[in-house]
């Protein structure tokens, strides 16, 4: 590239992403927009468990799926950590994980730029993190979460529901948070046809990533068979532009056992979104898709 187009470093952000990847197939996508993103520094991917229920090795599985995955688009030098094997126990010990001491030891680096650290699944890592070294919550960071049912009564969603203890820790610790809750990561559907038109035609991992979403959608019939829902890649968008969706500062609230929202706490205010800007995310992963794919075929 031109290095008149080169993003100086210190402008970029530093970037870690949490990610449960096996679990279904939206995450994919994310993780090739995140490791493209020029702007971003990224100083690992987590694996990110998704509970039990349909893997007993969740956390692995999620590993060996962003090796993958980053293998597909050449980008094996960035660094990939395990994460916790399962959700906490209690809201008093952590999950000790390469995962949550990456975090730790990136967020006390003596750094001017923000630290970003997006979770696309339980925040197990970020909760244990906080536990094992309370301080961080006051360090330069910016954690971004996809999860939480609508606002405000709330209730069952699927990353919540993977460690209700550990989204407690979080909201209720004094980190800065910004919160992309079910009703606006559902905002960015896809159709088949636009993603064999977009996305499949570059290179290796188009076709990786458009026939993962169509064969998983094709495996049960309650699922639909004409689009897909890329949920987590707000969280990219959102680290890429602040402002790509309306958001409200509210006091963060805790959760209740039944996963609804406790709106009595004296917590401090944290970010909501309340829609997002799909286009703007989903024209940026098509086009470094494009470009990669462009460059590889000139050096072939």
């Amino acid at each position: 590239m031109d290095k008149r187009f080169m993003i100086p470093e210190e402008k970029k952000i530093r970037v870690i992403i949490d990610t449960d990847a096996k679990n279904e197939v939206d995450d994919q996508f994310a993780i090739v927009q995140a490791a493209l993103s020029d702007s971003f520094d990224i100083k690992g991917f987590i694996a990110c468990h998704f509970g039990k229920e349909k893997s007993e090795t969740s956390m692995q599985d999620s590993y060996d799926e962003i090796k993958k995955v980053l293998g597909l688009i050449n980008k094996n030098d960035i660094k990939i950590y395990h994460g916790a094997l399962d959700k906490l126990k209690d809201s008093i010990t952590p999950e000790d994980s390469e995962g949550a001491r990456l975090i730790i030891e990136e967020a006390m680096k003596d750094d001017d730029r923000p630290l970003y650290i997006a979770f696309l699944g339980a925040i197990t890592d970020m909760a244990s993190a906080l536990l094992l070294k309370p301080e961080i919550a006051e360090r330069n960071i910016h954690v971004i979460w996809i999860g939480g049912r609508d606002y405000p009564a709330g209730g069952w969603e699927y990353n919540l529901k993977n460690d209700v203890c550990a989204a407690n820790i979080v909201f209720n610790s004094s980190v800065k948070l910004s919160q992309v809750p079910r009703n606006v990561y559902r905002m960015m559907p896809v159709s088949h046809t636009e993603l064999l038109r977009r996305v499949y035609p570059c290179g290796e991992i188009g076709r990786y990533l458009c026939e993962n979403v169509i064969l998983f959608n094709n495996m049960d019939k309650k699922r639909p068979i004409e689009y897909r829902i890329l949920g987590d890649s707000p969280a990219i968008g959102i680290m890429l532009y602040e402002d790509c969706g309306e958001s409200i500062m509210v006091k963060a609230p805790s959760f209740n056992s039944d996963m609804t929202y406790n709106h009595n706490t004296n917590n401090r205010e944290i970010r909501v979104y309340k829609n997002i800007n799909s286009r703007f995310i989903l024209e940026d992963l098509y086009a470094k898709l494009e470009l990669i794919s462009s460059f590889d075929n000139i050096t072939k």
